[in-house]
């Protein structure tokens, strides 16, 4: 969807999310608030198409539950599992510098 992939690369970091407060979301969007990252998020269940940018995720995605979607540089990282694993992995902070979204 075209949508998406506009949005996607407003930023170095843009995340699509639900308001309903979502604990996964909730994590992605502190853990880069607590790197110092600016992110742009997009609340798919205020958004005039969000069912329509959900059903796009899911499918680049390949999961029905597509929510956090997570783009970094404009490229589509993943979901909560795979942020969470390349910070663990200590890949995440230099994917973000690489991106222009830290400096430090």
């Amino acid at each position: 969807m075209e949508r998406v992939t506009r949005l996607s690369a407003e930023k170095a970091v843009v995340i699509f999310t639900a308001s309903n407060e979502c604990p996964m979301s909730h994590t992605v969007t502190s853990l880069f608030a607590g790197l110092g990252v600016c992110a742009a998020v997009h609340e798919l269940d205020k958004e005039p198409r969000g069912h329509e940018m959900e059903r796009d995720l899911a499918r680049r995605l390949g999961r029905s539950s597509p929510i956090p979607a997570v783009f970094i540089g404009g490229k589509l990282v993943g979901s909560t599992d795979k942020i969470m694993s390349l910070h663990l992995g200590g890949k995440l902070v230099p994917m973000l510098k690489a991106a222009g979204a830290i400096w430090l």
